[in-house]
């Protein structure tokens, strides 16, 4: 059994509302659903990974994020497609709600959710990704010992070209969407067996 983490804005959903607190104003990307339920058909646990600062900068709470969670799942499920888990890291240094005002290992590039996700869930590590359309998504996942690979959807294709050659740890691959990742990850299963 091996895992697919997917960070959440910008990956699955739509990432243009910034700071997403309510649960109406969630959008999947086209074809999202449905790379989801193509992850779910190859017996691959998949995890959102997801940093949630918003908690601790006061803009929304506990509560919000998990009802954005749960219409998350709802969107998910009329697509045919379920997450396995969801890790998210509430902290932020310069938060001022309390106790989530400070540094965590819990929030990406950290690998607090990795081992949270590791503790919690049996997975090959090797045989794992991480994809998502951020620096910290890719940090996350190379340091995690994962394959990784970068969408060009939400932050990902501004990333892509701002870094150009400059990444600390680059991306395994650069993909166009969760789609293609899922695609991408079928292929490599498949080249497994």
């Amino acid at each position: 059994m091996f895992a697919t983490f997917l960070d959440r804005d910008g990956t699955i959903n739509l990432d243009e509302k910034g700071y997403l607190s309510d649960p109406d104003m969630i959008e999947l990307l086209p074809g999202a659903g449905e790379a989801i339920a193509r992850l779910n058909s190859l017996e691959c646990l998949v995890f959102v990974v997801t940093n949630q600062s918003g908690i601790a900068r006061g803009y929304f709470t506990l509560d919000d994020m998990h009802a954005v969670h749960q219409r998350l799942r709802e969107l998910l499920a009329a697509c045919g497609a379920h997450l396995d888990d969801i890790f998210f890291a509430p902290w932020h240094k310069d938060g001022t709600v309390e106790p989530w005002n400070r540094n965590h290992p819990d929030r990406k590039p950290g690998l607090g959710m990795f081992e949270t996700a590791r503790r919690k869930h049996n997975f090959d590590v090797k045989a794992s990704w991480m994809v998502g359309d951020k620096e910290s998504d890719i940090t996350f996942g190379r340091r995690a010992g994962l394959r990784t690979a970068l969408v060009r959807t939400g932050m990902g294709e501004s990333e892509f070209l701002q870094r150009r050659g400059q990444w600390a740890l680059p991306p395994d691959f650069v993909v166009d969407d969760l789609a293609a990742a899922a695609e991408l990850i079928a292929a490599s299963t498949a080249s497994r067996r």
